[in-house]
Formats: C-alpha cells, sequence, structure tokens
C-alpha cells in the first residue's frame, strides 16, 4: 500500500492538480479567486499540455518516443536524488544578501516592471555563462541534449544545475532591492512560461505568435536556442522578455530557410541515459586529463566548450563566424558583437 501511495502522490505532484483537488475536496469553492486558488488552476496547464502533445505525437506518428522517455528517466532520476539532497539556495542567498540592498521594491505595477527586467538580466547571465564556461555547460548540457523539442524536455536537467541558477539569479535580485514577495511571484510567472516555450511542433507548429515575435520571446525563440545549427549555436538566453538579448547582440530569430537541427555538437547517443546526463562529465575528465600542465587543465574547466589547448578551437563563437563568412546573407546588425571578442575568447 506504502508503494502505491507513493505512486500516487508522485503522479499527483507531476500533474499539478494536489492544490486544486485540496480546494475541490473542501467546498470552499471561492478560494479559487485568491492567489493561491489561481496558482492551483494554472499549475496543472503545461503537465495537461504534455499528455496532449504526446497523444497527438502518436496521432500524427511523430511521437518522439525517444526523448519522452530519456526525459522521463530523468525526471525519476532527479525526484529520487532530491529526496536525499535539499539545497534552499534561494532562502539562503535572500538571508545573505538581502541587508546589502541599497532600497527595496514594493508590490506595485512600476515596481513589478523594474523587477521583471532584473530578473531577466539574472536569468540572462545564469543562461550565458550556463553555455560559456565548460563546468557550468555540463549541469546545462543535458537540457539541450534532446534530439526534438517537446514539453518535456522542460524536467531534462542536471540535477545540480537548479542551485547554480537559483543562486545566481537571485543573489543579483536580491542586491539590486527586489524584496522575496515579489521575487516568489516572478519566479512563479517566469517558471510557468518557461516550461511554455518548450511545446512542440505537435501542438504549435508554427511558434512566432505574430507581433508578439518582435516584443517578447516566443517558443520560436526558444526552438531557436536548443538549435546546434551554426546561425542559431548560443543565441536568445532570455526566457519572457527578451530585452537582454537585443542589448548584448545574442538575439536570433527563426529562419524560414534554415531548418533547426536540435540537440548538442558533441557526437552521443541521445537515447542513452548515461550520456545524456553524464556525457559532458566524462568527456570534460578526459580533456583535463590529457592536457599538459596546470594552467590547460583549469582553462578546459572554464573556458567556453570548444577551447583547445592546441589552439583548433570549436567554440560557437569560431563557428559562427565561420559560417557567417560563408553566408552572407545572414551577417545581421548584431554581428560585430559576436565576433569582436573573438581572440579573448580562444
Amino acid at each position: 500500500m506504502e508503494v502505491l501511495d507513493t505512486l500516487y502522490n508522485e503522479v499527483v505532484g507531476f500533474l499539478g492538480i494536489s492544490q486544486a483537488w485540496e480546494i475541490l475536496q473542501s467546498g470552499n469553492y471561492s478560494t479559487f479567486k485568491t492567489y493561491d486558488g489561481v496558482v492551483s488552476l494554472i499549475y496543472p496547464i503545461i503537465p495537461l499540455l504534455l499528455i496532449l502533445e504526446l497523444i497527438l505525437g502518436l496521432i500524427y506518428k511523430k511521437p518522439d518516443t525517444k526523448v519522452y522517455k530519456i526525459n522521463f528517466l530523468i525526471y525519476i532520476f532527479n525526484r529520487f536524488i532530491g529526496r536525499f539532497i535539499a539545497i534552499a539556495m534561494i532562502t539562503i542567498c535572500i538571508g545573505l544578501f538581502q541587508k546589502y540592498a541599497p532600497f527595496q521594491t514594493e508590490m506595485t505595477w512600476y515596481w513589478f516592471v523594474y523587477a521583471y527586467i532584473i530578473w531577466e538580466f539574472a536569468h540572462f547571465l545564469y543562461h550565458y555563462w550556463g553555455h560559456k564556461v565548460r563546468l557550468f555547460w555540463c549541469l546545462h548540457s543535458t537540457h539541450h541534449a534532446p534530439e526534438n523539442m517537446n514539453l518535456s524536455v522542460t524536467h531534462a536537467h542536471f540535477f545540480l544545475e537548479a542551485p547554480y541558477a537559483d543562486t545566481i539569479r537571485t543573489t543579483v535580485c536580491i542586491l539590486l532591492g527586489v524584496q522575496p514577495e515579489l521575487l516568489f511571484l516572478i519566479m512563479f510567472i517566469d517558471g510557468t512560461y518557461g516550461a511554455f516555450i518548450h511545446i512542440g511542433e505537435n501542438v504549435i507548429k508554427d511558434a512566432r505568435f505574430g507581433p508578439l515575435n518582435k516584443i517578447m520571446l516566443t517558443p520560436s525563440h526558444h526552438r531557436v536556442h536548443h538549435a546546434r545549427n551554426p546561425l542559431y549555436m548560443d543565441t536568445n538566453f532570455c526566457n519572457l522578455l527578451n530585452i537582454w538579448d537585443h542589448v548584448f547582440g545574442t538575439y536570433q530569430e527563426e529562419e524560414k530557410e534554415v531548418k533547426i537541427e536540435y540537440g548538442i555538437t558533441r557526437e552521443m547517443d541521445s537515447g542513452n541515459f548515461m550520456d545524456v546526463y553524464f556525457g559532458e562529465f566524462v568527456a570534460l575528465f578526459r580533456d583535463v586529463i590529457k592536457a599538459p600542465g596546470i594552467k590547460n587543465k583549469m582553462l578546459y574547466i572554464f573556458m567556453p566548450p570548444g577551447w583547445s589547448h592546441i589552439g583548433d578551437h570549436k567554440t560557437s563563437k569560431v563557428t559562427r563566424a565561420a559560417y557567417f563568412k560563408d553566408n552572407p546573407t545572414y551577417i545581421t546588425q548584431n554581428k560585430w558583437k559576436l565576433t569582436k571578442n573573438l581572440k579573448s575568447e580562444v
């Protein structure tokens, strides 16, 4: 019975319906008009869309079985590990850094706009470093390994990536005056939308969303972010507001002529859990062992993926610069930002 209860609780927890179910059981339906009630109705949306996406995939005969299988295993593994490792980095960072903030925001619309822009900046930093520092890429690469995009990719994360992300995002927001209550509200909104932008073509074929594609980050932008095509590599790091991608020159729209190829550039078996989850750590370990001298060993850890001590660099900047040289059609107004610091990276 205990096993069945555990299984039941896991299913209910995954579907996000526990809070709504408790309200229904209480009979106090007016609770749905409160903040907690609204949240309880929003939580199940992404899991239910995931199930719909899987069903439509079977109907369209595009099931992405391998992707769902591996991401399901990752979800189960992370849930198991999470029972033994609980790292409350958000709480720790708030306690450590809030006293150093020069001011505190309030729950008003204008402070909400300020806080969200700061949150996006913090998210940009964590996400950018996750692609540009090889050790952090080892944490993040699991999320990029799937060779198709669907909502199950939301659950494809190395278990230590969340503490890394929470440390950076919370620290930046708290130091810049975002009060915890406002931070938690933004995290809920951002987390929900951050899951939605992984929606696959089985549900939404063209995810540009018309004019919205110009003013916010759409699932189309995030599909570009997950691509390994040279044109698309290491772009669109934001989550909802793509303001910082425009500022730092990492913005890239989906081009109809360039079909997205999902996955990572390393040769791997995307149907192998161990390779998806630990493969980048193994590759980094091998490079560190083979590298001559302490300096080169350290550089492999902290330089971007693709850096080589012999100078045969295959970083995203090198790859993109070569692509732009051969395909001048796709040279954008931000190309100079992408190639300006090439020497400093390689």
